[in-house]
């Protein structure tokens, strides 16, 4: 007992965590600004259709998600970690700001395109570098820390963005979104100085791993990961949902304010329990906590499913909702920390969060034609079921531990 305490005492939030929890910070604000203007840009600035907006979403999504995978065997060599995670911050910030110059939506497009598919080869190298920085006991607590920060960010960002459009305009509103952007870079430059040098003396072969991960307790544990991730469902269906209901009894406007407002509660229960949910990982261990996430969010998609036009009743729903991803992508980082080798955990974090970016799609496009052409309540019935299996996928993972 006495050298579990001795261990458990020793410091977890070093100036490098820190510096990855300011980069993400500041990453998210950075590309927030243009995110929260790309709508008004393309459409109000660039004068293209709605469309034109969707398809630069999509295309946009797709490739982040590759650019996590390709991301994730890149990461696997200690040394080009590093090279690719300042890279990747560096160009996100770039093209992100360079949006403002596009004179028209394919210029946007393309900018846009290569901003997501840098900021998607950055992530599998920024949390492979976090668990560098941190000793293994602290892990959950080091990613809830990132994953606050992160949401912090995205709060921010919004923020930042509408005061700069009321002093400077659109355009410059989006080049300005440089300046977070190379402070987050900078960041991350700041996190790599404090880490210890790499031992391998030579850079490992490039190699794309999928089925080593997918091995033992780490490969179950993904099983259940992805069932999750395909009921996790883009935050805008449950807006849309609270705006169907709220609609009739107090208008169209009205319930669009209201249900904006219960997105913020969703963010806010987001960014307050992500820290928390790191310090139970560590305490019960990451699957535990990422159980805790999708209990929380079958619970709240069963209320969005059978609700009516009542909102406190919807703001619980949303406050489910956020406990849920504040819990689950904590978690979901910790678990993957814990289990994955060293020499696999780049293609370890790649592989999580290409399943997390293709779940999403998968969710919001299945539950979007259910929503659309059968019923609301199917759509969130649907996602609920998913919930249902990825709890039971991650029990059975947790309950055996052996390879």
């Amino acid at each position: 007992m006495g050298e579990w305490v001795t261990v458990s005492e020793r410091p977890w939030l070093t100036r490098g965590a820190s510096g990855i929890g300011a980069a993400s910070f500041l990453a998210d604000v950075g590309h927030e600004v243009p995110t929260s203007l790309m709508a008004s840009f393309v459409t109000s600035t660039l004068g293209a259709p709605a469309a034109a907006l969707g398809a630069i979403e999509g295309v946009s999504e797709g490739l982040a998600g590759a650019g996590r995978f390709v991301g994730g065997a890149l990461a696997d060599d200690p040394k080009r970690r590093r090279s690719v995670a300042v890279g990747g911050y560096s160009a996100t910030a770039v093209f992100s700001a360079l949006i403002g110059t596009a004179s028209s939506a394919v210029q946007a497009g393309v900018l846009r395109g290569a901003a997501w598919a840098a900021r998607g080869l950055r992530v599998p190298a920024r949390n492979a570098l976090l668990a560098d920085l941190v000793p293994k006991h602290a892990y959950g607590r080091a990613y809830g820390f990132e994953r606050t920060m992160d949401n912090l960010g995205a709060i921010a960002g919004p923020l930042l963005a509408l005061g700069l459009v009321s002093l400077v305009g659109v355009r410059t509103a989006i080049l300005l979104s440089v300046i977070p952007g190379l402070l987050a870079a900078a960041a991350i430059v700041y996190a790599i100085r404090r880490t210890k040098a790499p031992k391998v003396a030579q850079r490992r072969e490039l190699r794309f791993r999928v089925r080593p991960v997918l091995r033992g307790q780490l490969g179950r544990v993904m099983a259940g990961f992805t069932a999750f991730e395909v009921g996790n469902v883009a935050a805008t269906l449950l807006i849309l949902r609270a705006t169907d209901l709220l609609a009739p009894g107090h208008g169209v406007d009205t319930a669009t304010q209201i249900a904006i407002g219960l997105y913020v509660v969703y963010n806010v229960v987001a960014t307050v329990v992500s820290f928390p949910a790191g310090r139970w990982s560590d305490r019960f261990g990451p699957l535990v906590v990422t159980m805790l996430g999708v209990a929380a969010f079958l619970l709240a998609y069963s209320v969005f499913a059978v609700s009516g036009p009542v909102i406190l009743l919807l703001g619980a729903a949303f406050a489910l909702a956020g406990l849920g991803i504040g819990c689950a992508e904590t978690a979901e980082h910790a678990a993957v920390a814990t289990l994955a080798p060293e020499e696999l955990r780049g293609s370890a974090f790649g592989l999580l969060a290409t399943l997390q970016a293709a779940g999403n799609v998968a969710a919001s496009a299945v539950a979007g034609l259910l929503y659309t052409f059968v019923a609301p309540s199917v759509a969130f019935g649907y996602l609920a079921l998913w919930m249902g299996i990825a709890l039971v996928l991650l029990t059975r993972a947790g309950s055996r531990k052996g390879g």
